[in-house]
């Protein structure tokens, strides 16, 4: 054993740490160890063991023993030996103190990491492959076959006893069917895990089934089809607002949807010259920019409306407290049957408004359609009775007419 180093000396030396390992006590002599008794029916074995030991000396012994002195008395090279022999499962240490490996070339500079890469692609590019010790030969099949293993009898004799006797007629006419008949069958019955979503509808809608398309077809993305695009809403606004001035009896239904350059002066004359028409049913205004001001226009204008059936305001800027408004507005306007204002400026109404407007609803007898999207069950199912009512109302009204 060389002298001891230095302390300056031991102290440049790199040390990682020595885990606590649990030694595994070495097998008693065979001396303590009792015979086995054997019996007829059971065998018992009994087994005394000693204090473990290692080196002939108990592991109690080893607590006391300062590791740093016995270290201080090893070499450099006798370190770096242990230091192999040693993998510490501690995850303080960094990883190039806990494996083995150690590079003893010189750093070439800074880590680039472009050029590492590049450099790892150039080598595989110029690695050549490593030849097959048995060429490719297309349709051969290499290694051992997987064979299944074979199934037991009970499961071969349960699948045996569930099979169905459908009688004679029955197995005569599945037994002469043809493909699409049977999954023509398969569709009626429900059956939608024995077919592929192209086979099901068309067994539906009695298409006939896909040419070369059986039960092992895969359905495909069918490819979309393309519609053009709609015509721009080609209404002449003033025309319009001048025939429902003039009251024409042939302009019976007012589409003014998606035309965004009406102002607000042109919707204040249309709007007054709502009470006065006698002949305009249906009034369409989606997307056309109503705002809160010509909103409580258009109201006074409801109100005084003799013929006017469907409103439709959808996608425009009309505020919640503006649309309860216009719902009060047709109490007073008994004719219209159908009021559509979703999808405004505000995409929740809230509980106060929908309550108000359930409120208004129900004490209308003449509508029959709402347009509006309510958040509150509450609120909804009330809706959707009374509008129920009214229909039924209507429908028994006109039973009794023809009666």
């Amino acid at each position: 054993m060389e002298s001891a180093l230095p302390v300056a000396e031991f102290q440049k030396i790199k040390l990682r740490p020595v885990p606590k390992v649990k030694r595994r006590a070495p097998p008693p002599p065979v001396s303590h160890r009792l015979k086995q008794k054997n019996t007829s029916a059971t065998t018992k074995t009994t087994t005394l063991t000693t204090p473990a030991k290692l080196y002939g000396k108990d592991l109690s012994e080893y607590d006391d023993v300062d590791v740093e002195s016995l270290l201080a008395q090893l070499s450099a090279e006798e370190i770096t030996i242990l230091a192999k022999e040693v993998d510490p499962d501690d995850n303080f240490l960094p990883p190039d103190q806990r494996c083995s490996y150690e590079c003893t070339k010189d750093a070439t500079g800074p880590l680039n990491r472009k050029q590492l890469i590049e450099h790892i692609n150039k080598q595989a590019i110029e690695t050549p492959d490593q030849p097959e010790f048995e060429p490719f030969v297309q349709g051969k099949v290499r290694g051992k076959k997987w064979v299944p293993p074979p199934r037991d009898a009970r499961d071969i004799e349960a699948e045996e006893q569930i099979a169905i006797d459908l009688g004679e007629e029955y197995e005569h006419a599945l037994n002469d069917a043809t493909q699409e008949e049977i999954i023509d069958l398969a569709a009626i019955l429900g059956f939608h895990s024995m077919m592929n979503q192209d086979q099901y509808h068309a067994s539906l809608l009695n298409k006939g089934q896909p040419v070369g398309m059986g039960w092992d077809g895969i359905t495909k993305s069918t490819q979309q089809k393309l519609f053009p695009m709609d015509p721009p809403n080609s209404t002449d606004v003033e025309e319009s607002i001048k025939r429902v001035k003039d009251d024409d009896s042939k302009l019976i239904d007012l589409n003014l949807n998606n035309i965004k350059n009406i102002s607000d002066e042109k919707l204040e004359q249309l709007f007054a010259a709502l009470p006065q028409n006698e002949h305009l049913e249906v009034l369409s205004l989606t997307n056309v920019g109503l705002t809160d001001k010509t909103a409580l226009l258009l109201a006074e204008a409801i109100e005084k409306s003799k013929t006017l059936r469907v409103l439709n305001v959808e996608t425009n800027f009309i505020s919640p407290p503006v649309i309860v408004r216009l719902v009060q507005a047709l109490l007073k306007c008994r004719t219209i049957e159908e009021f559509r204002a979703s999808n405004q400026r505000s995409a929740v109404l809230g509980n106060k408004i929908e309550m108000e407007i359930t409120d208004l609803v129900e004490k209308n007898s003449s509508l029959l359609r709402l347009g509006l999207h309510l958040e509150f069950n509450d609120a909804r199912h009330r809706v959707a009775a009374h509008l129920q009512r009214n229909i039924d109302r209507i429908r028994v009204k006109r039973l009794n007419q023809r009666k």
